[in-house]
């Protein structure tokens, strides 16, 4: 008796609408939650028909619906006294207490479909938004790229006829300037698709080793005009052909290694491609990069891969970009089912890696996967230490002046200076001139000056000042070499 009397309290105060009826239709008991969302004193003597008109149609033996009783619960409109209604969401289940017995339980779900509306209308609102913004940058770097390219066939013609070296130098900048502007469009066109979610895949067969021989080719000249080291390993267990997106694979590699070479100043650069799993008939490639350059603070990596992002603006203004490639590499490495990484340390040098997912081949699926050794199972831990170890100490031992790798780097910097000025290049001699300044930045006070007074004759241009300072200089450097020993 007890037990039952509990009952009947907790049916009368819970948050649903709970109503009993019998097989003629007529509700036998409402709790406060349905008299009060219904507007009843009391429901009872009440027809099941005027609460869901649409649903219940009342009978000389009681009630007629299409209504599945059961757990599962449906949409109905529930009228209340004064003929309005709203939506609710109903289970009604036969009593297995009492037979003949319906118990209807329902929620007010008015204010769940006005919030449901309201997110359905912003969710509309963001992806027009989106489109409209997806087609206006599509529009505008569309209309960009018309007049760039017009001033850089414009430029690329008068370099063959212009004989005069001064105006050569202007057109040779206007002609970096346009393939600068070029990159930044597609950068901005790739991440507008990334964003709205309309870029695809082509996976196809392609040779992987031409792949890394044209990557390489796209950069080594650059990389052997500052003077840096490039080594580039690949494991034999990669098969020579793979199905993938060849193009966004170079896409996310070429843009690591332009980073790279960007804020490298000294040392070298390396490139490591492994074979890591297999899962039926698909492989994972791991990549990584890694650097002698500027390095990153540790708080700061997590803005590396934040669209429009760069670690400070210092950097943004001596180097340039747009904060936009290792975002649209990151979405990148994702769509190929992998993740990329970074471990890097300020002033010694950076380390990339990521991996992706390929396919195998037809003549390639019945091989077996076998890792090389424990040290190549575990790469994804060891390997990246191990260059980031390896390249910190590099960094160090270049950077110290009076080192046996400082006097390398000097000597065949100095040497690629006094080069370009000879060939009225004085752009790429500030720029290995801007290398000799960090290799003797812990230089005694006279080399200082003479380096100060070099540099200012560099960006006069003024050849004989230049002679004579890098004289001076390697004397002085001769001559402390001389008192190491």
């Amino acid at each position: 008796m007890n037990q039952n009397v509990d009952c009947i309290f907790h049916i009368e105060d819970a948050l649903e609408m709970i109503l009993l009826f019998d097989q003629m239709g007529i509700i036998s008991f409402a709790n406060a939650m349905a008299r009060k969302n219904l507007g009843y004193d009391s429901l009872c003597g009440v027809h099941i028909s005027e609460i869901f008109p649409n649903t219940f149609k009342s009978t000389e033996n009681g009630f007629e619906t299409d209504y599945s009783f059961g757990e599962e619960h449906q949409n109905l409109v529930a009228y209340r006294k004064n003929l309005t209604c709203f939506p609710a969401e109903v289970r009604i289940i036969n009593s297995d207490v009492s037979q003949g017995i319906y118990i209807c339980m329902a929620n007010d779900i008015l204010e769940k479909e006005y919030l449901n509306r309201e997110i359905e209308n912003v969710r509309q609102d963001a992806e027009h938004a989106l489109k409209v913004k997806s087609e206006f940058i599509a529009n505008v770097t569309h209309e960009l790229r018309t007049p760039v390219n017009g001033v850089l066939g414009n430029v690329k013609e008068l370099l063959a006829t212009e004989h005069d070296e001064h105006t050569k130098k202007s057109l040779r900048l206007i002609e970096r300037c346009c393939g600068d502007m070029n990159k930044i469009i597609n950068n901005i066109l790739d991440f507008s698709k990334l964003e709205a979610g309309k870029f695809t895949l082509e996976p196809r067969k392609f040779s992987f080793r031409n792949m890394l021989d044209y990557v390489r080719e796209n950069h080594i000249n650059k990389l052997n005009e500052k003077g840096l080291g490039f080594f580039m390993t690949i494991s034999p267990q990669i098969p020579e052909y793979i199905i993938g997106d060849e193009l966004r694979i170079t896409q996310i590699l070429n843009n690591l290694l332009s980073n790279a070479q960007k804020f490298t100043s000294v040392g070298k650069i390396t490139v490591e491609v492994l074979r890591t799993a297999r899962v039926n008939d698909k492989i994972e490639l791991f990549f990584i990069v890694s650097d002698t350059g500027i390095g990153i603070d540790s708080a700061d990596k997590s803005k590396l891969f934040q669209s429009f992002s760069q670690v400070d603006a210092s950097i943004s203004r001596k180097y340039g970009g747009t904060g936009l490639g290792l975002n649209i590499c990151k979405q990148l490495v994702e769509l190929m089912g992998g993740r990329i990484e970074v471990e890097s340390e300020k002033n010694r040098g950076s380390t990339f890696s990521f991996s992706i997912w390929v396919e195998l081949c037809d003549e390639d699926k019945n091989t077996s996967f076998q890792p090389a050794d424990k040290k190549q199972a575990s790469l994804s831990t060891s390997f990246i230490q191990n260059y980031s170890e390896k390249g910190s100490n590099e960094t160090d031992n270049i950077k110290r002046y009076g080192t046996a790798e400082n006097r390398e780097n000097l000597k065949r910097n100095m040497s690629k200076m006094i080069l370009c000025i000879e060939m009225d290049n004085w752009e790429k001699a500030e720029m290995f001139m801007d290398v000799i300044k960090q290799l003797t930045e812990n230089a005694p006070s006279d080399v200082s000056r003479t380096i100060l007074k070099l540099k200012m004759a560099i960006q006069k241009e003024n050849y004989d000042k230049v002679i004579a300072e890098y004289n001076a200089l390697g004397k002085m450097i001769e001559s402390e070499v001389q008192q190491t020993v």
